[in-house]
């Protein structure tokens, strides 16, 4: 579960890892035999019994550095990844995050480049709110509406969803599902666990070799293994 991929220096949420550091984790994945993948990608690798070795890489928030620096990079090492985005703050920024620091998000034309790059492009609701605290008409919004939001942007359709703040529960999961995903991104789901609900592990710039081995052996402060043999509910690579 990435996030933003620039400059750390000012990082209070462990949301930014700069270009190098992910170039390193890039190359980690590759020594181990682990190649980074989009989500949609993963799962129908996994649908067909092809998972091995394969990682989901995904980037929330849909950050205007996702195109200039994740995507050269990702090109780099033969990887693929989905970035969730967020129709509804189109050229904006993280408003959401008190303490900052100000990032811009992709526009319209940063979301049409990432997907013509090759990437997942897929829905992180409209507006980046907690799903689990929000009204039912601001929950379909958020997760119906944005899914055809996307898909406007893009011309594709839009499997994937991604909870803000990766909170779900019982009701949200179910707006979910009614909208048509064909999975949904989490961190930490507990009891939920599912396509609907999929548990990542969180990698931050502080994530050299040493640590990512023991996320590797432990699963992560929140999610599942990188273990290459290990798919039946695929694991996804955060920062």
């Amino acid at each position: 579960m990435y996030h933003s991929v620039a400059d750390p220096t000012e990082d209070p949420y462990n949301i930014t890892v700069s270009p190098d550091r992910l170039d390193a984790q890039l190359t980690w994945l590759a020594r181990r035999g682990l190649r980074g993948v989009s989500m949609d990608r993963l799962l129908e690798a996994c649908r067909r019994g092809q998972g091995h070795g394969l990682v989901g890489l995904t980037f929330d928030d849909g950050y205007a550095d996702f195109l200039d620096h994740a995507v050269p990079l990702l090109h780099r090492h033969a990887c693929t990844a989905t970035v969730f985005v967020l129709p509804g703050r189109l050229g904006g920024d993280n408003a959401w995050d008190p303490l900052g620091p100000r990032k811009p998000l992709l526009d319209a034309d940063g979301i049409r480049g990432a997907a013509e790059q090759g990437m997942e492009v897929a829905s992180h609701g409209l507006t980046h709110v907690d799903l689990t605290r929000a009204d039912d008409r601001t929950l379909r919004r958020e997760v119906a509406d944005s899914r055809s939001a996307v898909a406007d942007l893009t011309g594709r359709d839009v499997g994937g969803f991604c909870y803000p703040y990766g909170h779900a529960d019982p009701r949200v999961l179910a707006a979910v599902r009614a909208a048509g995903y064909a999975y949904a991104c989490a961190i930490a789901p507990g009891d939920l666990t599912g396509p609907l609900a999929l548990p990542r592990i969180h990698v931050g710039q502080r994530d050299t070799a040493l640590r990512l081995r023991l996320k590797q052996a432990t699963g992560g402060p929140r999610g599942r293994t990188l273990r290459p043999g290990h798919t039946p509910l695929p694991a996804a690579v955060t920062a």
